[in-house]
């Protein structure tokens, strides 16, 4: 077991936002600590390199294992992330588009195409993780669509994980539906249902847009009341349904 300590920084819940009815609850929901949710407190985290919640962990080296016997090599990029490290994310692409000449909307608006404004990322939670096949070899930035897609170097990974990785209680989060809004397709994100799913119904029981009033970051100070709604609804909510 491989524990990591975050820094707790203060915050506070106020009035829930409107919990929509769930299609698949799978365990009774749990009291997460604000703090928990946002990615700030200390949570231990199991597997050098693979960083989730225990029982994840474990599911996940059965899935591997599994995987592994049909010639895949499921390779963890990323997983749990700190609020600390979702803001670097976040003010480094703010910092870029800015600089380029975006307007601060329109660099935050191009940012959480794919990234999460930080205290809301599903990677706080120990539960999501970012795979690909670790036998398949290819240059440049491995989190490209096209490289799940027929043709592409992760093909083979994508199939087994759409007959399989719900078998281990892993599901894709951000689906290819094209009615869904908010973040663009990610064939690589997955998350283990039985503990992000209780961790999101806690999470969207809290005042988010209170939230992140509180927190100080670049590009922080565009955010309103409507931008922090519609965020909420097209890229916390809009995800794969059997993951609300």
């Amino acid at each position: 077991m491989y524990r990591r300590s975050f820094i707790k920084k203060s915050s506070i819940s106020g009035l829930a936002l409107g919990i929509l009815p769930g299609t698949m609850i799978i365990q009774e929901t749990e009291a997460y600590s604000v703090s928990e949710l946002m990615g700030k407190a200390d949570i231990e985290l199991y597997g050098r390199g693979i960083n989730l919640r225990k029982e994840a962990h474990d599911a996940f080296l059965e899935m591997k294992k599994a995987a592994a016997a049909d010639g895949i090599d499921i390779e963890v990029v990323s997983s749990f992330r700190s609020f600390d490290r979702q803001q670097a994310i976040f003010e480094r692409k703010y910092e870029k588009y800015t600089e380029e000449g975006m307007q601060p909307l329109e660099a935050i608006d191009k940012i959480i195409e794919y990234s999460t404004i930080p205290g809301t990322s599903r990677h706080h939670w120990g539960t999501d993780i970012d795979l690909i096949d670790g036998n398949k070899k290819t240059s440049g930035d491995v989190l490209v669509p096209g490289k799940f897609e027929s043709g592409g170097p992760f093909e083979d990974f994508k199939t087994w994980m759409d007959a399989n990785s719900e078998k281990f209680h892993f599901y894709l989060v951000y689906t290819d539906d094209p009615r869904r809004k908010g973040f663009k397709y990610e064939p690589w994100h997955y998350s283990y249902a039985p503990i992000s799913i209780p961790m999101l119904t806690a999470f969207r029981g809290k005042n988010i847009l209170q939230l992140l009033e509180q927190e100080e970051f670049l590009g922080v100070e565009h955010f309103t009341t409507g931008f922090v709604k519609t965020y909420i609804t097209d890229n916390i909510l809009d995800i794969n349904p059997d993951l609300l």
